[in-house]
């Protein structure tokens, strides 16, 4: 069972792009074609196989152009779904349906398109061990709704922001001198809980962060070699995540060498949208 988001930060996204759908003369076209008043009822769609998450999104774009809608979810966030499954019908005034269509298809095929690319992903490394995460590169205004995304394709978060963790890269330890100068100015700033991950780029590096205790080193672009060498030389110490070169053709290769997480910025940056529909009866 997926934890669902609750309404007051989905609700946000769906009436700005309803706002943008509407622009300044709001849906010419169903005020045009459909009488007031008049009612339809009409069913989501799965017409591909994958995996669902944003059904909030649909229940509330209906809901914010016909508060008095029914709406009936007949699939969860986290189910399978095959070709022509039914994920939800609903009953209520047709401009406001036709209205909200393309808002609620738009966020509802993103979000099974992130599910469904994380799912295949897990998939790829079942009984190694080690688990996908997903990164900060996500689609602006919807990292709350993708990173849900994600755990319904059966994977976990990392940081949703720049305030969740200490995350010292590339750039943070050029512009402070070295891995020990970065190391050592974290720790000083850092609180009882808040944990520092360090990027490192080789093995030297990994050296260099290991007296400093991070919680977590982040091993970038390494060979599956040099993986190795370095989940042998941690031995458990510290949790390892790697990250680079990840794909679904390398990950199971990559999750087998021991890391403890892989983190794989395609579920969010490249994920294609599943093919979602709605349809009237």
């Amino acid at each position: 069972m997926i934890s669902p988001l609750p309404d007051i930060l989905i609700d946000p996204v769906v009436r700005a792009a309803l706002i943008e759908d509407l622009g300044r003369a709001g849906d010419v076209t169903a005020a045009a074609c459909l009488p007031a008043g008049e009612q339809v009822t009409a069913v989501f769609a799965a017409r591909q196989e994958g995996r669902l998450a944003g059904i909030d999104c649909v229940r509330l774009a209906i809901a914010a152009m016909d508060p008095k809608a029914r709406f009936e979810a007949l699939k969860a966030d986290g189910d399978d779904l095959a070709p022509g499954d039914v994920i939800a019908r609903v009953s209520g005034e047709a401009r406001a349906i036709l209205t909200a269509e393309r808002t609620a298809l738009n966020l509802l095929s993103r979000l099974c398109g992130v599910a469904t690319l994380t799912r295949a992903y897990v998939r790829a490394v079942e009984g190694t061990g080690a688990r996908i995460v997903c990164t900060r590169k996500t689609t602006p205004g919807l990292r709350a709704l993708e990173k849900y995304a994600v755990r319904c394709g059966g994977a976990v978060n990392h940081r949703f922001g720049l305030d969740d963790a200490i995350l010292i890269k590339d750039n943070h330890i050029a512009a402070c001198g070295g891995v020990a100068k970065a190391m050592e100015r974290a720790k000083a700033a850092a609180g009882h809980l808040m944990k520092i991950e360090i990027e490192v780029d080789t093995l030297a590096q990994l050296e260099d962060a290991l007296p400093f205790a991070p919680d977590v080193i982040l091993l970038d672009n390494f060979a599956l070699a040099d993986l190795k060498t370095a989940v042998a030389r941690v031995a458990g110490a510290v949790v390892l995540e790697a990250s680079g070169g990840v794909n679904l053709t390398t990950v199971r290769a990559i999750a087998e060498t021991g890391v403890d997480t892989i983190s794989v910025g395609a579920l969010t940056h490249s994920a294609p949208i599943l093919d979602v529909g709605l349809d009237i009866n």
